[in-house]
């Protein structure tokens, strides 16, 4: 989020008769709280102005000034703060951390001739600290790790049991003009994960720090163990996006590419084609998954990409998809940029004017 403005309040009027003084104003916080999320502070702040209170004036009954309230900014933990100029004013690490940003300006006292002073002004940047430009998203045994295999020179665990990605592992993807793309594979979900199964809050966590996901469906289905009912492609996806939805209802907000994997194995064409007319018109599948396992939203995917990550098939395709994707999201990131610094050049100069 960038160019929020954050004022500090202005100290309260000193009294010189009795030499009393004013109170100091509120000052400007960010405040970690694991709750939120970058769209829910844009959400939450659509004017991106923050101004702390005014000290009070020294009085006959309160010589001394009340301080002026804080402002409290609340944003996610993984948050850097820096000023216009790119310095950094502090880091959000884990929940409860706090960074000022604008101090308040100090009460009407003796040494001030008892006038007080206007708080500090400041433009300020909230950075999600990101592990990768992307996060691969899918159940165990999806092919997560081979398709990192196949798209970078990471060489994760792999093997023909569930649960083989125990950590994130990052993995670079390589193009011919020297861009370079980060990758992560992250723990396997299963069912349940937003109520931390599995691996299930670890690996939730790793996802909000990628800028975009990266499904990843077997294209014959899935089944975790005997005792577990087998799911289609198609039910995979709409389970993934549950699962996501339940841990932060606005991490299906992500873009996101489908990849479906093992188009090696007997009959995929015919499944990917049923796949894909199930996406198209969602709704007239939902019997096949009980109502409290259906995302409320459903996900449209900027692209949906047939591959085998053991042969190779797909796999220069879907490097192109996943350039546009985050090009497409870079380009419209600089564009607002852009008009917000468009926008406070323009205000100062109509401060100017004024003046």
């Amino acid at each position: 989020i960038t160019n929020p403005s954050c004022l500090g309040g202005s100290g309260g009027m000193g009294l010189p008769r009795l030499g009393g003084q004013g109170g100091k104003g509120g000052d400007v916080w960010v405040v970690a709280q694991k709750e939120m999320t970058l769209k829910r502070v844009k959400d939450k702040y659509p004017q991106k102005r923050f101004i702390a209170g005014v000290g009070t004036n020294s009085s006959v009954r309160a010589l001394r000034g009340q301080k002026g309230e804080d402002q409290e900014v609340l944003a996610p933990p993984g948050i850097t703060v820096t000023n216009d100029d790119g310095m950094v004013l502090g880091k959000l690490n884990t929940e409860g951390d706090r960074v000022l940003v604008a101090r308040g300006g100090q009460g009407g006292s003796y040494h001030s001739e008892f006038l007080p002073s206007k708080g500090q002004t400041r433009q300020i940047r909230l950075d999600l600290k990101l592990i990768a430009d992307l996060g691969l998203v899918g159940f165990p045994n999806a092919g997560k790790s081979s398709l990192l295999t196949a798209l970078s020179h990471a060489k994760p665990q792999i093997a023909s049991y569930a649960f083989t990605t125990l950590r994130p592992e990052i993995g670079k993807v390589m193009y011919e003009d020297h861009k370079q793309i980060s990758v992560a594979d992250l723990p396997g979900l299963i069912e349940g994960a937003h109520m931390n199964r599995g691996m299930g809050h670890q690996f939730l966590k790793h996802v909000e720090r990628t800028r975009q996901l990266l499904f990843v469906v077997d294209v014959c289905g899935f089944q975790l163990a005997s005792k577990t009912p087998f799911r289609s492609a198609f039910e995979a996806v709409q389970l993934l996006i549950k699962e996501l939805e339940l841990y932060k209802e606005d991490l299906p907000c992500k873009p996101a590419v489908l990849v479906v994997n093992k188009m090696d194995l007997p009959d995929a064409e015919d499944k990917l084609a049923e796949l894909q007319e199930q996406l198209l018109n969602p709704h007239e599948f939902s019997h096949l998954l009980p109502d409290d396992m259906l995302p409320k939203n459903n996900m449209v995917f900027r692209h949906v990409v047939p591959i085998s990550a053991a042969t190779g098939f797909g796999i220069a395709h879907l490097k192109t998809c996943i350039r546009q994707s985050l090009d497409k999201d870079a380009s419209m990131a600089t564009d607002s940029l852009h008009r917000d610094r468009l926008q406070a050049l323009c205000t100062a100069y109509s401060k100017r004017q004024v003046l």
